[in-house]
């Protein structure tokens, strides 16, 4: 049975990821365990009284520890294991514990409905296993999984990366049962675009007859794939939305460094728009790692 790493929210965090990472937990078949994190500044009195500070240090962890309790044992989830963890940095925690000790999948609500704060990017760009971030954006009540491919690139990381988005959207869609959809993006400049010099129409054309098979194996009917030519963020958004996707599938190369701040993630430009739960499939760039 796999494991599943639920990051219990802060207070002002807008869905409580405890109670709904336990829940997706148990559609999946894995086990969850919950980690709650902690971590505050003493001021001066942290380097002049060490016992003061292991004492509130104690106090705070057994005050969230209490809270998570309750809210277990609200759904009659008593067993799920608690963890206490005092860390100022929590992503770096949760991406080297997840993967040393063969978690499947790392939990998290989203802090803000509108934005992710500097954790959610810091764990989008470091996790090794698929990270989940949880909204509850009440427009995208739908039941349906859009996984985002790349299905014409050549690059052996990327089409490693679309089977991994592949075999996650697919295992998350039959847990939920929620109907599957698949999108394509032909990436094209809006202002190439706008010109009218580019047949649009022939291009998707030609992207549905070259991976008409792959849509055959994965039973995937005309109105669940979804091939358009644009920006891919704002083409995804707009397909999310109009599908009510509640749950957006993205593979994330992870790019690092000056090469990332030059080049830049497209999933995190995708992420800067969309507004439902997403699951996010790593990679790193320039590795081709197992990917089960």
């Amino acid at each position: 049975m796999g494991k599943v790493l639920v990051i219990s929210q802060r207070q002002e965090a807008h869905i409580n990821a405890v109670v709904k990472g336990v829940e997706l937990a148990k559609l999946l078949g894995k086990r969850a365990e919950v980690f709650a994190y902690s971590f505050e500044y003493f001021g001066d009195a942290e380097f002049y009284n060490p016992k003061f500070v292991a004492v509130a240090q104690k106090h705070v962890m057994k005050q969230r520890e209490a809270k998570i309790e309750q809210m277990l044992q609200d759904i009659d989830e008593q067993d799920t294991p608690i963890h206490s963890v005092w860390s100022k940095d929590l992503f770096e925690h949760a991406c080297h514990h997840s993967k040393r000790h063969g978690f499947d999948l790392i939990v998290k609500a989203v802090h803000h409905a509108d934005h992710y704060l500097p954790v959610d990017w810091s764990l989008i760009r470091h996790t090794r296993v698929p990270l989940m971030l949880l909204t509850d954006n009440p427009l995208h009540k739908g039941n349906s999984v859009m996984m985002a491919l790349d299905l014409d690139s050549k690059k052996t990381l990327k089409q490693q990366l679309n089977q991994a988005v592949i075999r996650q959207a697919t295992a998350l869609a039959q847990a939920t049962g929620s109907q599957l959809h698949l999108a394509y993006v032909i990436r094209l400049p809006q202002i190439i675009h706008d010109m009218e010099i580019v047949d649009t129409h022939a291009l998707v054309r030609e992207a549905k007859q070259r991976h008409q098979s792959l849509f055959d194996e994965l039973n995937l009917t005309d109105d669940c794939v979804h091939i358009t030519v644009g920006e891919p963020d704002l083409c995804l958004y707009q397909l999310a939305c109009q599908h009510k996707v509640q749950y957006l599938v993205l593979g994330a190369v992870q790019r690092q460094g000056v090469y990332a701040y030059v080049v830049g993630n497209m999933a995190e430009s995708i992420l800067s728009r969309t507004r439902s739960n997403v699951l996010i499939v790593p990679a790193r760039e320039g590795q081709l790692l197992p990917i089960e």
